[in-house]
């Protein structure tokens, strides 16, 4: 009988005692190391090897991919068939679950889908809204928002039951994950957001773009204040930025994005701003790592999967790690 050996994190594992899931995102972040996540935004295409060919730049630099469900209320290839197809590929996925499309029936029958595909993680989220998408017209769903989705899925794999009280012969075996916004004002209340979140299940959050090192470490040092880094894994989340113009746009038009105008006039400074982007995105993981609570980072780059593993590599959080971990990973 082949012996699994405890410390390489790629193979792939029953949930050990006290995890939820037998997923490597999981075990790397209990087993108290740096994890690395990042995005891949689904190709509008129906074409698997397009998803294969975004995949494989992360394979070897992260510990979970993302797969995100219509984000921004624009259409895509759906976050389950991304996920089908990188958990056949070896790889593992972070499933992303709105609430804006789908109701509690529906929304549960995925969770067991995709459980039953080898899918250990799942990050619960309300959704933008219809309006700020290319399909306004679309009817919004809103049957549950990200709080009542993670105690949904929570009920299913702590009591194995429906939201109807119905049994499960099976219980998902599900990492819960959140989203969080520490730059959303008021300031003050996020740290308490968190703590919901916490409480309604959530075990790892993934943050919006942290670009506001000073406010993030205020909301961190409170998040230590309310014990928080202790009941639940915070992965920072990071991205380039291309240049100043981009920036801008992003602050005015992508929900939730914070730019201090500090790192504008960085970028319009430079001779290269698309390396100057890259370079303060560098910066940021590495101050971001020396933060005492922060688990990981989630690195979001939209559809430039090439560009996102040579920051990850550049930053040096893979120091020590080994090569090509995702592959061969059955959550």
């Amino acid at each position: 009988m082949t012996q699994l050996d405890p410390l390489d994190y790629s193979q792939p594992y029953p949930p050990l005692p006290g995890h939820s899931s037998g997923g490597r995102l999981e075990r790397v972040l209990r087993a108290g190391r740096f994890a690395v996540t990042a995005e891949l935004n689904p190709p509008d295409s129906a074409d698997a090897q397009d998803v294969y060919e975004r995949a494989r730049p992360l394979s070897e630099v992260c510990d979970a991919i993302n797969a995100t469900d219509a984000s921004g209320a624009h259409c895509h290839m759906s976050s389950i068939a991304i996920c089908a197809l990188l958990t056949r590929a070896g790889y593992a996925p972070v499933l992303q679950i709105s609430c804006r499309d789908r109701n509690r029936i529906a929304i549960q029958g995925d969770v067991l889908g995709a459980a039953a595909m080898g899918v250990a993680n799942i990050l619960c989220l309300t959704g933008d809204g219809v309006e700020t998408g290319d399909h306004p017209q679309a009817k919004p769903v809103f049957d549950l928002d990200s709080m009542s989705l993670l105690e949904t899925i929570r009920t299913m794999r702590d009591q194995g039951h429906f939201l109807s009280g119905r049994k499960l012969t099976t219980r998902p075996a599900i990492f819960l994950g959140a989203a969080e916004n520490p730059f959303a004002p008021p300031h003050d209340f996020r740290p308490v957001r968190l703590a919901k979140k916490v409480a309604a299940g959530a075990q790892f959050v993934q943050t919006q773009y942290c670009f506001d090192l000073p406010l993030f470490e205020r909301f961190m040092a409170r998040v230590r204040d309310m014990g928080l880094h202790e009941k639940v894994f915070i992965l920072a989340g990071v991205g380039p930025l291309a240049s100043a113009r981009a920036a801008r746009w992003m602050r005015d038009n992508v929900p939730g994005v914070h730019i201090p105008d500090d790192v504008i006039r960085r970028l319009e400074g430079a001779q290269n701003q698309k390396r100057e982007g890259r370079a303060i995105c560098v910066e940021l993981i590495q101050r971001i790592r020396a933060i005492a609570g922060v688990a990981g980072i989630h690195v979001m780059a939209y559809r430039q999967e090439e560009l996102v593993s040579e920051i990850i590599v550049e930053s040096g959080v893979l120091r020590g790690r080994t090569a090509g971990a995702n592959r061969r990973e059955s959550a």
